[in-house]
């Protein structure tokens, strides 16, 4: 029924991999910085300097190494990493599920905060409720990673001892990261619900569902959220891209081993494959979660329709 539109979508994917490869290849090699010099080091001698540099391929024109590149990149062939030698495609594999968990994790922290925030907001209008949550709200939007992360490490690690600084050591390991990454995406979320929460509650199947004597739970939740969260599943797959983005500065506060440590360490290495890696993965994820957002829209509002 949808393979027109899937097929669409599928094409449009591969088109934005394929141009934000391209756009990250010139940039990570015009920035300032040799992979060489990080490897060797300022002192060493100009011919280890040459030798190495041929054997990496790093010495070919800037549009063979990109010619290179791309083949790679529609064979599927990410390259092998300048340090250490391992295949991109293997560490990326070893760094995703950390990531995966603590994006799941984040995920889960805001749907728990922005739901019943965005339906009491919108319930008890013009409330200290409402004025309550939306202060809350504000203030976690405010804030920034960077920000929210040593503070709750200062709070809750250092003062009160109740979790780990930093590090992969269990479920104590994944709370701090997942309360600073999810603050700031539940703070949008629940205006987003208190917002349509707002618009939903004046239509006319709502007042008819009160009139059958339905119960207020029941009609907020079977009837007013579920047509609430249709701009909400939208916008949750926009904001998968800020939510990996802010993985990135995340997990090197906490010093999480995902795909966002790796990237800054690869970065500050010069080693293009893995940055390039990292970048394409993190496209794509966006890419694939906006399409299944799509298609959780058609199947919560069946009088949408895509075109064929």
């Amino acid at each position: 029924m949808y393979l027109n539109y899937i097929i669409k979508r599928l094409f449009g994917a591969v088109f934005v991999l394929f141009s934000i490869s391209t756009i990250v290849f010139f940039l990570i090699h015009i920035i300032p910085g040799d992979p060489i010099e990080v490897m060797l080091g300022e002192t060493a001698r100009a011919t280890d300097k040459e030798v190495l540099r041929h054997s990496l391929g790093l010495d070919l024109p800037i549009i063979q190494q990109w010619s290179l590149y791309l083949r790679g990149f529609f064979h599927f062939d990410l390259g092998t990493s300048l340090h250490s030698k391992q295949l991109v495609g293997q560490l990326l594999l070893e760094h995703i599920a950390p990531t995966l968990i603590l994006s799941f994790a984040s995920l889960f922290v805001a749907i728990i905060i922005s739901v019943p925030l965005g339906i009491v907001s919108a319930v008890y209008k013009d409330s200290i409720l409402d004025r309550l949550s939306m202060m809350t709200a504000i203030l976690g939007v405010s804030i920034p990673n960077f920000v929210m992360g040593p503070l709750l490490i200062l709070i809750f690690s250092l003062w009160l001892g109740w979790f780990p600084v930093s590090g992969n050591e269990g479920v104590s390991s994944l709370i701090l990261p997942a309360l600073t990454l999810g603050t700031a995406l539940a703070a949008i979320l629940s205006r987003m619900i208190r917002s349509s929460m707002l618009e939903i509650l004046q239509e006319d199947y709502i007042r008819s569902a009160h009139a059958r004597g339905l119960t207020e739970f029941n009609v907020l939740v079977f009837h007013a959220l579920r047509n609430a969260l249709l701009p909400v599943v939208t916008i949750l797959g926009m904001q998968l891209g800020t939510l990996l983005a802010g993985a990135v500065i995340t997990e090197t506060v906490f010093s999480w081993p995902g795909i966002g440590q790796l990237m800054i360490e690869s970065i500050q290495k010069r080693d293009y494959p893995v940055v390039q890696g990292c970048v394409i993965l993190i496209s794509f994820t966006y890419v694939l979660v906006n399409l299944i957002a799509d298609f959780i829209c058609v199947s919560l509002d069946p009088r949408i329709r895509v075109d064929s």
